[in-house]
């Protein structure tokens, strides 16, 4: 009988519970229209960016690729019009490790990507094994900082460079080395890089040629440690200038050991060393007028405004001093972008031509035209020292 009872009261509840939603579902609102399509997205042109932002010189490639987003940034805030239509660049930004095998598997995803061209690399290391991967791709490609002569000259039409090369830099250092500081024996380390042989080739031919003697060249690696071996056979050789191909990275560390062991020469080094960064590794190692390097370009006269407005620009952007080439990125971006505008087209194959006879574009580093093979014409180079802790622009020659 309970249940009976219950069973009952459980098919009238239901059945009011049915009555309940069905009354509900007729009261329902009818559904809302459908969402207005959103407007399509715009234009997009890709540029990839490449630099070691991981790695023992992670702070130099970081220093780059600010340089490329600031540029970006700037560019996307003024608007970029291109056949009458408005278009938004986006920075495809990779991480080669200054290494050769990695710059080349992220050169072919940029490729992978269809990116309209490419800032970078940063090292010759890696800009040159890359630089045939786009060649092959027909994708125009402008190093902000690869000095190896080899780089522009391969043959291909999509390279480009933003600096001096080392035939000029290792050639003025060299030259530097006798006649300015007076060295009659030099020795010469190189990390064996293609940028560090390169360079420490093109010096040692300079001091030569300048009536100099190379007493020592000893090598060891971009992620080496320990110079002791080679610092003791360089001491016994008593050279006045102990020149390094290579990175700060390693020269800081080798500066230090050289003072443990009582070598007095002066150090002298590439654009690889001239860095903000280098003070901070060498420490209290760097005494005045030591340490000599030069930075594969430079501004001078009326450029030197833009270029300090840059740096406070990028200061104020990532609360960080501009190490070396940042500004040589920002304006490689830029060029690239103008080009394209020019050309009335972000295809490859229409702007390459415009690029390549780009003309005093004038940028942060001063007016940039390239010639025949890429390279800019008429670079500069800064030499500098360290003073008081500070790298001290000696001057800035042609």
């Amino acid at each position: 009988m309970q249940l009976r009872v219950t069973s009952t009261l459980t098919l009238v509840a239901a059945a009011v519970l049915l009555v309940a939603c069905g009354k509900k579902e007729e009261a329902a609102p009818a559904p809302a229209a459908a969402p207005a399509p959103a407007p399509a997205a715009a234009n997009v042109i890709k540029i990839g960016h490449v630099g070691p932002t991981s790695g023992a010189i992670a702070h130099l490639g970081k220093d780059n690729e600010n340089g490329a987003r600031l540029a970006v940034e700037e560019l996307n805030a003024a608007g970029v019009m291109i056949d009458g239509k408005k278009f938004t660049i986006e920075l495809l930004a990779e991480d080669d490790a200054a290494d050769p095998k990695q710059g080349t598997a992220v050169a072919q995803k940029l490729v992978d990507a269809k990116v309209a061209g490419v800032v970078g690399h940063l090292n010759s290391g890696t800009t040159i094994p890359a630089s045939k991967i786009y060649s092959d791709a027909g994708l125009p490609q402008i190093s902000p900082s690869a000095t190896n002569p080899k780089y522009t000259r391969q043959g291909f039409k999509t390279t480009f460079r933003m600096v001096a090369d080392d035939t000029q830099l290792g050639g003025t250092l060299g030259k530097y080395a006798v006649a300015t500081l007076k060295g009659k024996s030099i020795a010469v380390i190189d990390d064996r890089t293609a940028y560090g042989q390169g360079v420490a080739e093109e010096f040692s031919k300079a001091v030569e040629a300048a009536g100099g003697k190379v007493v020592a060249k000893e090598f060891t690696t971009d992620k080496a440690t320990d110079f002791t071996s080679i610092l003791t056979t360089i001491k016994a050789k008593k050279p006045d200038v102990v020149f390094f191909g290579g990175m700060d990275a390693v020269a800081g560390p080798m500066l230090k050991q050289m003072k443990s062991l009582a070598i007095k020469a002066k150090f002298m080094g590439g654009d690889g060393i001239c860095s903000t960064e280098l003070v901070k590794l060498g420490g209290d190692a760097i005494a005045d007028d030591q340490v000599f390097c030069a930075e594969a370009g430079g501004v001078e006269g009326e450029a030197k405004a833009g270029m300090e407005e840059f740096k406070t620009k990028f200061k104020a952007k990532y609360n960080a001093d501009v190490q070396v080439y940042a500004p040589y990125v920002y304006d490689a971006v830029k060029i690239m972008v103008a080009s394209m505008v020019k050309a009335n087209s972000s295809d490859p194959a229409k702007y390459l031509p415009v690029l390549a006879a780009t003309a005093d574009y004038k940028g942060v580093t001063g007016p940039v035209s390239f010639d025949e093979k890429g390279d800019i014409k008429n670079g500069a180079l800064t030499l500098k020292t360290v003073r008081g802790g500070q790298l001290t622009t000696l001057a800035v020659i042609r």
